[in-house]
């Protein structure tokens, strides 16, 4: 490998953990901003949306159970979406769209304590 194609590697990964930062940072924004300015959270994941196309970063696993799948809504239970447990299952509801997400979990095995 020559030093030019390590010198656009590192700047590869440079960008994605900005990208990485960025991102982050905007989720805390749309958090805070949630109960002042419910329309400009959807801005803040728009962008943060974009951004991790643009360098191809995917959100973390938080991040992506914080946004309706359908219409990319900054989701806040009991907000504007609603949280069951069903099946084995995490059934949320977005109250923007009406569009349901279910992500499975598994139930931890009890020990037994004598």
């Amino acid at each position: 490998m020559t030093s030019k194609n390590r010198r656009r590697q590192k700047n590869k990964d440079l960008s994605k953990k900005v990208a990485e930062e960025r991102i982050l940072l905007l989720f805390e924004r749309a958090e805070q901003s949630f109960k002042e300015h419910p329309k400009r959270t959807y801005r803040y994941v728009t962008l943060a949306r974009l951004i991790g196309m643009h360098y191809r970063v995917r959100p973390a696993r938080e991040q992506k159970r914080r946004l309706c799948r359908h219409c990319y809504h900054y989701l806040v239970p009991g907000n504007n979406c609603r949280i069951r447990l069903k099946g084995g299952a995490v059934l949320t509801t977005c109250f923007a769209c009406g569009k349901m997400s279910r992500y499975p979990y598994r139930k931890t095995p009890q020990k037994d304590s004598v």
